[in-house]
C-alpha cells in the first residue's frame, strides 16, 4: 500500500475507534482539489466495500461496513490510467504482472480496464501499477465491529509471518499484539498445514503407483490452482482434492467452537479471494495482509517486539512451518511419506515451480508428458509465501527466518504432533487409515 492510502487507511481507523468517522470523511472529502469519485473509490476500497460517490455517499459507506457483504470484488481500478508505463512493446506495468491477461487496454478511452471473468484477483497488478490506480480491498473495518463485540475471533497467522514484524516480534509477542487489538487468541496456521501434511501423503499412496503417475498438490497457494483451473484445465485431474491450510485452519477451528470468527493474517491478496471462493464461503470470515496490519498496529502504537510474552504449547511441526517458502510443501510431506510408506517413498520425485514463470513451464511440461517428477509443487510468488506482495520484508531474510524457526520446532514431522493427533481425534480421525475415509475427512476436502 503506497504512503498516501496507508495514511488514509489509519486516519479512518482512528476515527473509526474515536467515533468521529463521519466528520473525518467530510473533512477528507472537503478538499476541492481532489477527484471526489476517485477518492471515494479509495476510501470504499480500504473500507473493504463498494460504494460510489454520491451526495450521500457517507451515509451508505457506513451503512456498508455495518452491515458487510462476503461478495466484494477484491482487486479493482480506483483511478483512471495514464498509460505512462507502458513499457517498449506496448503493454502497461500491470499488464505485464497480470498471470491471466486479465488487463484490457481500451484503446479508444486510452486507459486499462480490468475483465473481471479473467481476473483472479491474485493482486500482482496492484503491486505493479506505479501510481496506485489499482487497489484490493481492505477488510478491517468490518472486522473492527466485530472485534468490538463480544464474540470470540482468533487470528489465524501464515506460516510467513515469523521476522515480519521485526526479529524480537517473535510467535509469543505476536499473541500478545493481537490479543490487545481485541483478538481472543492467535493461532498458527502452520498446525493445520500439518494435518493436510498427512492428508497429502496418504493422497500420494493413493495415486503413484507407476512410473507415469503424478499428482500436483493443491496445499497453499491459490494462485497456483487458479493457473491450473484456469490455463491447464486437463491437468485438474491430477490435482489433489484438498483444502489449503487456511481453509483447513478456518473449518477445523469451527467444528472445535461454532462460535467463532476466524480472520487469516499472510502475505496474500490471492487468499481474500479464496476465502471468497463459492464453495469456501463461511470457511474463513476475514483476511488481513502483512502490510495491512503492520499500518493497524501503527494506528494502535502496538509495537510487536516491545510488547511482553504469551507463551503457549508447542504445537506446530518444522514441516508446516517451512510451508511459508518454495520446497516447503514437499519436504514436509516427502517426510510424513519416509514415515508412513517408506516403500513408496522410493518412488517419491519432487518439483517445484517458483514463481508464475516456473509454474508455467512445469505445468506445461506435465501436459505433454515431459516432467520426470511425480509430487509437483507450485508457488506463484518467487520465494513462496514469503515472497508474497504483501510481505513486509524481504523474500531472502524471511526465507532464512522462516527457517531458523523451523529448525527450533520440538515437533519435527507432522506424524509425530501428540497435539494434532489429540484434535484429530475430536473430528474422528484416529489413525491414518481414516485419512483414506472421505466422510471423516470430508473437512479438509475440496473438489476441483
Amino acid at each position: 500500500m503506497n504512503k498516501m492510502y496507508s495514511n488514509i487507511f489509519k486516519t479512518l481507523i482512528n476515527a473509526y475507534y474515536e467515533n468521529i468517522f463521519e466528520e473525518e470523511l467530510e473533512k477528507i472529502l472537503s478538499n476541492k482539489e481532489v477527484n471526489k469519485e476517485e477518492l471515494a473509490n479509495i476510501i470504499s476500497s480500504l473500507c473493504g466495500v463498494d460504494i460510489d460517490f454520491t451526495n450521500a455517499y457517507i451515509h451508505n459507506l457506513k451503512k456498508a461496513i455495518g452491515t458487510y457483504k462476503f461478495d466484494n470484488k477484491i482487486v479493482t481500478k480506483v483511478k483512471s490510467c495514464s498509460m505512462e508505463c507502458v513499457n517498449s512493446e506496448g503493454k502497461t506495468a500491470c499488464q505485464c504482472a497480470c498471470p491471466f491477461n486479465a488487463i484490457i487496454v481500451d484503446k479508444e478511452a486510452d486507459t486499462t480496464y480490468i475483465d473481471n471473468f479473467k481476473c483472479t484477483d491474485c493482486g500482482f497488478c496492484v503491486e505493479a501499477c506505479p501510481n496506485g490506480n489499482i487497489l484490493d480491498k481492505v477488510d478491517f473495518l468490518p472486522l473492527a465491529k466485530l472485534l468490538k463485540e463480544d464474540v470470540p475471533v482468533i487470528a489465524a497467522v501464515a506460516p510467513a509471518i515469523t521476522g515480519q514484524f521485526g526479529e524480537k516480534a517473535n510467535i509469543n509477542r505476536l499473541r500478545t499484539a493481537f490479543k490487545n487489538l481485541g483478538f481472543t487468541e492467535m493461532v498458527e496456521v502452520a498446525f493445520f498445514a500439518d494435518m493436510l501434511t498427512l492428508k497429502e501423503a496418504v493422497e500420494f499412496d493413493e495415486h503413484i503407483h507407476t512410473k507415469d503417475d503424478f499428482m500436483i498438490t493443491s496445499c497453499c497457494c491459490p494462485m497456483w490452482v487458479g493457473m491450473v483451473k484456469r490455463v491447464y484445465g486437463d491437468l485438474v485431474k491430477h490435482v489433489t482434492p484438498s483444502v489449503s491450510p487456511m481453509i483447513a485452519a478456518g473449518r477445523v477451528l469451527k467444528k472445535l467452537n461454532p462460535k467463532c470468527k476466524v480472520v487469516f493474517i499472510g502475505p496474500c491478496v490471492a487468499k481474500k479471494a479464496e476465502s471468497k471462493a463459492q464453495d469456501l464461503i463461511g470457511d474463513i470470515d476475514f483476511v488481513l495482509t502483512f502490510e495491512e496490519l503492520k499500518d493497524v498496529f501503527e494506528s494502535f502504537n502496538i509495537n510487536p517486539e516491545e510488547v511482553d510474552e504469551d507463551f503457549s504449547n508447542e504445537y506446530a511441526s518444522r514441516g508446516g512451518r517451512l510451508y511459508a517458502r518454495t520446497g516447503g510443501v514437499s519436504i514436509a510431506v516427502g517426510e510424513a511419506i519416509e514415515r508412513l510408506y517408506p516403500v513408496k517413498y522410493e518412488m517419491l520425485k519432487v518439483v517445484q515451480g517458483n514463481g508464475v514463470k516456473e509454474c508455467r513451464e512445469l505445468l506445461s511440461k506435465a501436459q505433454t508428458g515431459e516432467i520426470e517428477a511425480n509430487f509437483i509443487e507450485g508457488m506463484g510468488c518467487v520465494g513462496g509465501c514469503v515472497g508474497g506482495p504483501k510481505a513486509i520484508i524481504p523474500t531472502d531474510k524471511g526465507k532464512n527466518i522462516v527457517n531458523e524457526f523451523a529448525e527450533k520446532s520440538k515437533v519435527k514431522v507432522a506424524v509425530d504432533s501428540a497435539c494434532m493427533n489429540e484434535i484429530l481425534h475430536g473430528l474422528d480421525i484416529h489413525t491414518v487409515e481414516d485419512f483414506k475415509d472421505k466422510d471423516k475427512t470430508s473437512i479438509f476436502h475440496r473438489e476441483f
